[in-house]
């Protein structure tokens, strides 16, 4: 059988979820149904499973498991053969892809071809839709976006709807041109920089070393944010002192909702003026907007506005930690003019509508490139439980520039993980909740935005692409989604988490009660996270983590390589509770975990929490735990970690060049064999990204 180039890209490279599902093969990509809200006591109905179903009593729980040593490999074999199988039964001879080519100096009044490309993405997925409704395409036609090099920007997310699906046999693949590098970005350029001279409330080291330049505008408006690039390296806001030299709070007072700090020693610093406290506790920040600040000789004190007030002064857990032994929860100062006296160092003036930079060693900036973020939100894959999107792949695209500005406008005040707190008290220790008597605090969260998120969906895929210079997440996959694909993937400059995978908590929905919905295709399951390299993440909220995973089932997380993060490499699980919830059948296999923990400790390699029957972690291999500067106790820091409520897990054969490893608070079930400096070091050497993908981290 003659395969055509730009058809099926072969076996390996098409359905993107074929190689990663039970070889579900049909043009509605209804890949699971809704027949599996089974009661988590009883037997668990795994739909549309890896192809064989082996019952087994895991420690008196009887769960349908697919072995997680062999679940990724059948299913490859099997979609190969689903594949063969339909492929027998079409036509000898592929008809050609239908191919849409764009460009930023392209025209959406094109007919986008490779001679006459279109500008938008927009506009190419519309034609794309266009051809699948006017049924212009073969069913084994695929459609190629083909993206020529450059940045694509644009004033709204680009929004891919069920419309935009493709099918199994005929994918929408939107991809780089081959050795050219397309990025979507998020952010608007900021130009035409001036020596700024002498300027007022500057301090007077940087006196004539600043430059500004007008704050860009869009839709009118003038733009806020939180971020800056220049020639693609992250600026600093203005800041003291630097955090690394972190001064300590002196005492917290939550009933008159106030902090008392030493009294900082830059001028007239106390005008509030978009002033903030980022505060380290425990295992994460907070970000406070100050409020007022009255100054009592050599101690100050700060009061904050709402909601955050509110939040911080009522929450348990983290919060503000006072200790003679380990020393007072340290903060920084950020958001003011007077802090801006370092180079790398910048600051906008929402007042003035500009923006002042100390420039670093060797930058020009008559012809830096200096970007600011625009959007939250970059790319926006989403469906509906009932109608998903399905069969997408984006295949060597850079994400880049997304913005997050609720921390300016209400503060962040997280509960762990980056997800912040929207109500959060004590409530009477005798009496708790009936799924927890011993529960002593109540927590409702909301979730960071991504740059990308995906939503509602199935057979989505991403290959070889990059998501950088986020504010928060870079990729989010947020709930209802099945059978996808994250490979050869760089997370790289993350405000918070790297990736982060499945349903935390709603809004609405206490955060420690066990998640079992009622139709379980709401859970985020049966997907693929491979071979990706995830570095700098946590960079501005220090408690997230490289790859973070809420309330999953029967996922993989395999041969990762998750490097220089602030906090947790790679987190599995939600809910701090030991009753049955969703989550079961996910591994987290062959990871290289390591230079971790550079801020805040309570901290592991690999953590875990809550009951996840049929879980494995094994053969991963973790190392380089930093010394963090200020934990609020220096010996609470893991290499493997299974927290409150881990049930039903093995860990086993992990190599880590300390044996230091906790179990807190942990439910049944669980088994550790084999873990520590003693493995087999052939284990350790086969941990962290394959051969064939090791070039992306270059």
């Amino acid at each position: 059988m003659k395969i055509i180039d730009n058809t099926l890209n072969g076996i390996d490279n098409t359905l993107n979820g074929i190689n990663n599902t039970s070889g579900v093969i049909n043009n509605t990509t209804q890949v699971f149904n809704n027949t599996s809200p089974e009661d988590m006591n009883t037997t668990c109905v795994a739909t549309n499973t890896f192809g064989k179903e082996a019952n087994t009593t895991h420690l008196g729980i009887n769960v349908i498991h697919a072995d997680a040593n062999t679940s990724y490999n059948f299913m490859k074999n099997q979609s190969k053969a689903l594949l063969a199988l339909l492929l027998l039964g079409m036509s000898t001879t592929f008809t050609q892809a239908a191919d849409i080519w764009v460009s930023p100096k392209g025209d959406d009044a094109n007919p986008g071809t490779a001679a006459q490309p279109v500008k938008t993405l927009i506009i190419a997925l519309r034609k794309g839709s266009e051809l699948r409704r006017t049924n212009k395409l073969q069913p084994n036609e695929p459609v190629n976006i083909l993206l020529k090099g450059g940045i694509y920007s644009s004033e709204e997310p680009l929004f891919i709807r069920p419309e935009d699906s493709g099918t199994p046999t005929s994918p929408t693949v939107i991809q780089a041109v081959k050795a050219e590098k397309p990025v979507i970005s998020g952010g608007v350029s900021v130009t035409d920089w001036e020596k700024a001279g002498n300027v007022a409330d500057l301090p007077k080291e940087a006196q004539g070393k600043v430059w500004v330049a007008k704050a860009p505008r869009v839709g009118g408006r003038l733009l806020e944010f939180r971020q800056l690039w220049v020639n693609d390296k992250k600026a600093v806001r203005a800041q003291t002192p630097e955090a690394q030299q972190m001064n300590r709070i002196l005492r917290w007072d939550k009933k008159k909702a106030q902090c008392w700090i030493p009294t900082p020693k830059y001028g007239k610093w106390e005008d509030t003026k978009q002033l903030e406290m980022i505060i380290h506790q425990w295992w994460e920040i907070a970000i406070l907007r100050v409020k007022s600040v009255e100054i009592h000789g050599d101690s100050t004190c700060l009061s904050f506005y709402e909601p955050e007030s509110r939040v911080q002064n009522e929450h348990p857990w983290p919060a503000p930690f006072m200790s003679k032994k380990d020393g007072n929860s340290p903060f920084y100062l950020a958001n003011s003019i007077r802090f801006l006296n370092t180079p790398g160092e910048w600051y906008e003036d929402l007042e003035k509508g500009l923006v002042y930079y100390y420039p670093r060693e060797g930058e020009n900036m008559r012809n830096a490139d200096v970007a600011a973020p625009a959007l939250e939100n970059i790319v926006n894959v989403k469906g509906t439980l009932d109608r998903p999107v399905s069969n997408i792949q984006f295949k060597g695209i850079s994400f880049e520039h997304a913005s997050w500005m609720r921390p300016s406008r209400a503060g962040h005040v997280p509960l762990q993980a980056g997800m912040y707190m929207l109500d959060a008290y004590n409530i009477e220790k005798e009496k708790g909740t009936d799924e927890r008597p011993d529960l002593t605090n109540l927590a409702w969260l909301g979730r960071p935005t991504a740059g990308v998120t995906v939503m509602n969906a199935n057979n989505i895929s991403f290959n070889r692409c990059v998501f950088q210079h986020m504010a928060f997440a870079g990729l989010d996959f947020v709930r209802g989604t099945s059978y996808d694909t994250v490979e050869g993937c760089v997370f790289r400059d993350m405000g918070g988490n790297g990736l982060q995978i499945g349903l935390f908590s709603d809004e609405a929905y206490e955060t420690h009660r066990a998640y079992n919905p009622q139709d379980m295709r709401d859970v985020c399951q049966y997907e693929r996270i491979a071979n990706n390299y995830v570095t700098d993440c946590a960079n501005e909220d220090w408690g997230c983590v490289g790859i973070g995973a809420g309330h999953v089932r029967n996922i993989n997380i395999e041969h990762n390589e998750v490097y220089d993060v602030y906090y947790t490499g790679i987190s599995m699980g939600w809910q701090w509770n030991k009753r049955l919830n969703c989550m079961r059948n996910n591994r987290v296999f062959a990871n290289l975990v390591h230079h971790y923990a550079k801020q805040m400790y309570d901290v592991a390699g690999i953590y875990t929490l809550s009951p996840q029957p049929g879980s494995e972690i094994y053969e991963n291999c973790v190392y380089d735990l930093v010394k963090a500067p200020y934990p609020h106790d220096p010996k609470h820091c893991f290499y493997l970690y299974t927290d409150e409520g881990s049930s039903y897990i093995r860990v086993h054969d992990n190599w880590t060049e300390v044996a230091k490893f906790l179990q807190n608070a942990n439910g049944p079930g669980n088994e550790w064999t084999n873990n520590g400096p003693d493995v087999s070091v052939e284990i350790k050497n086969r941990a962290g990204i394959t051969q064939e993908y090791q070039d992306i981290k270059k």
